[in-house]
C-alpha cells in the first residue's frame, strides 16, 4: 500500500511555492554587542576621568552641555557632556546634568541663608560706592540677592580723587550711612590719605590690597596658576591679557573672569571681608537689621 497522502504543506511553503527564509538584519553575536552605557548624574564631588586627555578630577560644576573637573592640584578643565565620554571607577559612563534641585537655593551666592519669596526692599538712603564698573558687577553677582533684601544700592566712582566731593554732596548721617570700597588701599598712599579725610562716624572707607578687582578672583577659579606680575608703567589689565596670551580686549577678558565666579568661594578673603563689613555698616543705622 502507498502511504496516505498528506494535505499539509511544509512550514516553509506557501500557496505558490517555498517561502523565503527570513533572517535577522543584525548577525552580531550577543556577546560581541556593546553593552549599554550607564548615565550618571554629574553631582559635585564625583570623581571621573576623561580618557582622551587622561585628566582625572572631581566635578565642581555642571552646566548645559559641559562639566568642569578639578584635579588634586586644583587645576580646572572643562569638557563637553558626550555619550560615553568619561570613566567612573574604570567603566565607561555618560555624565548627565543632575536633576533639578529645590526651586529656591538654601544659600545665596554670598553664602547667606536665602529668604524664600523675598521681595526687593525699597532702597534705603544709605549707599555703597565701589571704585569701578567691574567692582560693581562683581559685588552684584555675589551679593546682589542680599543687597536687594536689605535695600542697599551699589554705585561706582569714576575715580578716588572725586571721593571728597561725592561724600560732601551725599551728606552721610544716622539715616544715610555711606560705605566705600577702594582698590589697592595701602597705608601711606594717596588713596589712603583721601580715605582718611572722608571717614567719619557715618562714612566708612575700606579697601583691598589688589591692584584691580580682577586679582580678587581666585586664579584657580579662572583656570590660571596665578595672576601675572605686570611691570610698572604698563596698563595693568592690558599687561595681564598679554602675559596670559589672551586677546588684548579688557572688556572681553573681564566678562570671561566674571563668568567663572559662581559664589563667594571664588573670591579672595581680603575682598570678602571688606564687602561684608560695608554691608553691615550701611544696614546698622536706623531702619537696619
Amino acid at each position: 500500500m502507498r502511504p496516505p497522502v498528506s494535505h499539509h504543506r511544509p512550514s516553509n511553503e506557501g500557496p505558490s511555492g517555498p517561502r523565503p527564509r527570513v533572517y535577522s538584519a543584525d548577525l552580531t553575536p550577543s556577546w560581541k554587542k556593546p553593552k549599554p552605557v550607564a548615565e550618571v548624574p554629574a553631582e559635585p564631588g564625583l570623581v571621573v576621568e576623561e580618557p582622551a586627555s587622561g585628566f582625572c578630577g572631581a566635578v565642581i560644576r555642571c552646566e548645559a552641555g559641559t562639566v568642569t573637573l578639578e584635579d588634586r592640584l586644583g587645576k580646572h578643565r572643562v569638557f563637553p557632556l558626550q555619550p560615553g565620554g568619561f570613566l567612573l571607577e574604570g567603566r565607561t559612563v555618560t555624565l548627565v546634568r543632575p536633576s533639578a534641585g529645590p526651586v529656591r537655593p538654601t544659600r545665596t551666592a554670598s553664602g547667606s541663608v536665602a529668604v524664600p519669596q523675598a521681595r526687593a526692599r525699597v532702597a534705603r538712603a544709605g549707599r555703597i560706592y565701589v571704585e569701578g564698573r567691574h567692582d560693581a558687577e562683581l559685588v552684584e553677582k555675589v551679593w546682589g540677592d542680599d543687597l536687594r533684601v536689605e535695600g542697599v544700592v551699589v554705585e561706582y566712582l569714576e575715580g578716588v580723587d572725586d571721593l571728597p566731593s561725592i561724600v560732601a554732596e551725599f551728606g552721610p548721617g544716622p539715616d544715610a550711612r555711606l560705605g566705600v570700597l577702594v582698590d589697592h588701599l595701602l597705608p601711606g598712599t594717596k588713596e589712603w590719605r583721601i580715605a582718611e579725610s572722608v571717614t567719619s562716624e557715618h562714612a566708612l572707607v575700606v579697601g583691598h590690597p589688589y591692584i584691580d578687582v580682577w586679582e580678587a578672583v581666585k586664579p584657580s577659579s579662572v583656570g590660571i596658576p596665578a595672576w601675572p606680575t605686570v611691570p610698572r608703567g604698563q596698563d595693568w589689565k592690558t599687561g595681564v591679557c598679554r602675559a596670559l596670551g589672551w586677546p588684548e580686549n579688557t572688556g572681553a577678558a573681564w566678562q570671561h573672569i566674571l563668568s567663572r565666579v559662581r559664589s563667594y568661594k571664588d573670591l579672595e578673603p581680603e575682598l570678602l571681608g571688606r564687602v561684608e563689613e560695608l554691608i553691615d555698616f550701611v544696614t546698622a543705622g536706623p531702619g537696619g537689621v
